[in-house]
């Protein structure tokens, strides 16, 4: 199935590495034009391709992301479509609820939840004026589940962000605007550098899942690109989840 992006620009955040590095990879395939917000450096040679506009930021930054917001508004005058990856997993400092540092807290929502609220807020507007939009957000797995080794700020974060993708789905889908999910399980980013020190929590992850493997980043960016697309014209409020299988376990 060839799949079709009528839409010509996109804003993915958390694009230095991992699932947003990958989506754009995939996206330029497409010939769009794309900014690309992240607050790492852009060390990847990809981000300096001329269809890309690459903006080192802190998304908590409400003032500093709607001036780059509106700056590529005004070049453009339109956002067609945003991929929505940022997001912090702290091991050691994210822990239950009981235990945890408020602060951390804090700034877990701050990252993982306020920025999804920051770009909706300065993106929707937009879509609602052209009365088109696909926006697809970065959850997790671990908002369906508890656990008894958690780390609570990001789970309730990401389940948060499930929560506000449906009603957003809800309010602008009379503009043919969508919003959807991509609920990862593990994935070969750095968020799990700790796998590098711990090497058999990657094997004895392997070994419980269906299919034994940790996907990729690309893996996960292919299921973006199809929400995302006209082929999943009537897809809207929901989930998508990518995780071998690890979720279908009793």
């Amino acid at each position: 199935m060839k799949l079709n992006l009528r839409g010509k620009t996109v804003v993915v955040t958390g694009a230095a590495g991992g699932m947003g590095l990958a989506t754009i990879s995939l996206l330029l395939k497409y010939n769009l034009d794309i900014l690309a917000l992240d607050i790492q450096k852009p060390n990847k040679k990809l981000l300096q391709n001329k269809r890309v506009t690459y903006r080192q930021i802190d998304l908590v930054n409400e003032l500093e992301l709607t001036r780059t917001i509106k700056e590529f508004i005004k070049k453009y005058k339109r956002i067609d479509y945003l991929v929505n990856t940022t997001g912090v997993l702290w091991f050691g400092k994210d822990v239950s609820a009981v235990d945890l540092d408020l602060r951390v807290w804090d700034q877990v929502f701050n990252i993982n939840l306020k920025t999804m609220v920051l770009v909706s807020k300065l993106i929707i507007p937009v879509m609602k004026k052209n009365k088109f939009g696909s926006m697809v957000h970065i959850s997790s797995v671990d908002a369906l589940s508890g656990d008894d080794k958690p780390q609570d700020a990001y789970g309730a974060s990401k389940a948060a962000m499930i929560r506000l993708s449906k009603s957003l789905a809800i309010q602008f889908g009379s503009f043919n605007i969508r919003s959807n999910c991509i609920l990862p399980g593990a994935v070969e980013t750095p968020m799990q550098s700790r796998w590098k020190k711990i090497p058999n929590a990657k094997k004895n992850l392997k070994e419980f899942m269906p299919i034994k493997k940790v996907i990729q980043p690309k893996g996960v960016a292919e299921g973006i690109i199809f929400l995302l697309s006209d082929q999943s014209e009537y897809i809207t409020g929901t989930e998508l989840i990518i995780d071998g299988g690890l979720t279908a376990r009793p």
